[in-house]
């Protein structure tokens, strides 16, 4: 074999040799470089979809919010069937401040006032409390005894009854039941929420154990007198 032939033959050896080297380098390196995924699709993969979305905020503490009508099953009975005019007053049997139980069947021939107000120790139910006590001889001058409800305990009627110096027994009614049956427990609104809760209203009773008047989302101001001015045309 010629000289000039060994070294074209060597060339060609060398050069695939070289060829299959970096061809093997290319591959290794195609292999071992992390493939990069479209930015439209990283985009997607980092929102979460609805359903992950919500799995993870079912994890999430609950804000504190009021307890809406719905989430308790809408509005409560009482709410739909009213304590109307002329009706025999539900019967009640429940704690009241100083201990002891108070019933209805106590003040049977007796004209009753049944005030219900939302919570003790507050501004408006203060008030009306307080102008119930400056008014209690006058009720009784005209055969009328006067009933404080709340769901308010026990305990908390009498803090509310020493502070302000209350001369009227308060009823504790922590199930609702009594309110639920006066129709002083309903649906009610604030800022926007809607929530079930105790009602202003009062209830006069006459000396047959029924309904004479209702008064409903009770305006404090001038109430405790128009009261006593129901009980006594009585």
């Amino acid at each position: 074999m010629s000289k000039r032939t060994q070294k074209k033959s060597s060339k060609t050896a060398s050069g695939s040799a070289n060829s299959r080297k970096t061809r093997t380098k290319t591959r290794t390196k195609t292999l071992t470089t992390p493939t990069t995924k479209p930015a439209t699709l990283q985009r997607a993969a980092t929102r979460k979809s609805p359903k992950n979305a919500a799995a993870a905020a079912s994890h999430k503490a609950p804000s504190k919010q009021l307890i809406s009508a719905e989430s308790t099953g809408g509005p409560s009975k009482a709410t739909r069937d009213a304590l109307s005019e002329g009706q025999k007053a539900p019967a009640f049997s429940l704690p009241r401040d100083g201990g002891g139980v108070v019933t209805l069947s106590e003040y049977a021939g007796r004209k009753l006032v049944l005030f219900f107000y939302p919570r003790a120790d507050t501004p408006g139910c203060t008030r009306e409390a307080i102008d119930f006590t400056r008014l209690k001889d006058a009720f009784a001058d005209v055969g009328t005894s006067v009933l404080g409800i709340s769901a308010d305990p026990p305990k908390a009627q009498e803090k509310f009854r020493d502070k302000h110096k209350l001369a009227v027994p308060l009823i504790s009614d922590e199930t609702h039941e009594m309110l639920q049956a006066y129709g002083a427990w309903g649906e009610k609104s604030m800022y926007g929420k809607t929530f079930l809760g105790i009602i202003r209203t009062t209830v006069l009773v006459d000396t047959d154990g029924k309904v004479a008047k209702v008064w409903r989302n009770v305006r404090v101001d001038g109430h405790a007198e128009d009261v006593l001015a129901a009980a006594t045309s009585l």
